[in-house]
């Protein structure tokens, strides 16, 4: 597992270098959302109500601007083909990518999220609720967002075409997670937090090897 931990430890410190694009990703996110109370205005229960919906799409587009760059640097560096020359696996090797995407994105943003409920009056029990289905959901939108970035590695300007590509496989994600915050601000029974967790738990365990497959098809054409 050494070369994983070594391919993983390297991907978090790129990503949190200058470029990398983490920093990046938590400017937008609290820039976007600061901004949506003050086109709604100053009713406090409206804020509470679209909370869980805004800061979850907020959060997957934030995600979305980084993934790009998951194997397109070294996909034009050529260290891409060195890694995959290397005893790691593809599937390993997406794996890590996707783990450090989540590490260096994911994971900063459910904790700004937590600080930023405050701007829409969520309640403890609601600012709890979105920071544990952020921090179930956010894993999905890193693993798919892998599977997106390794289908348009070739492609030139593959960026613009990633989020038609991830938008769509992540509704489930922003239905679920905000449905929970939502539920859990009314009080109500909660089981949008079962629903976020298959689908997070499944889109981790498969897009590994999607992923490989994909990148595997653009290093041998």
């Amino acid at each position: 597992m050494t070369p994983f931990f070594a391919l993983l430890s390297r991907d978090i410190r790129l990503a949190v270098r200058a470029g990398g694009g983490a920093a990046l990703a938590l400017a937008f996110f609290a820039c976007v959302v600061t901004l949506v109370p003050l086109g709604v205005g100053a009713d406090l229960k409206l804020l509470a109500r679209i909370a869980g919906g805004v800061l979850w799409v907020a959060a997957v587009l934030a995600a979305l601007l980084s993934l790009d760059r998951l194997f397109q640097a070294d996909y034009e560096d050529g260290s891409l083909d060195l890694i995959a020359l290397s005893p790691l696996s593809l599937e390993a090797t997406a794996l890590a990518k996707i783990a450090a995407h989540w590490l260096a994105t994911g994971l900063p943003l459910t904790v700004l999220s937590a600080l930023l409920a405050v701007l829409f009056d969520l309640s403890s029990t609601g600012t709890a609720a979105l920071v544990v289905s952020l921090l179930i959901g956010t894993p999905a939108v890193s693993a798919i967002g892998g599977v997106g970035a390794a289908l348009t590695l070739s492609i030139r300007r593959g960026g613009l075409i990633l989020p038609l590509i991830v938008l769509p496989l992540l509704a489930p994600c922003v239905i679920f997670g905000s449905g929970a915050v939502l539920a859990a601000e009314d009080g109500l029974a909660n089981g949008a937090f079962l629903f976020l967790a298959a689908f997070s738990l499944l889109s981790v365990v498969l897009s590994p090897f999607a992923a490989a497959a994909s990148v595997r098809l653009n290093l041998t054409t």
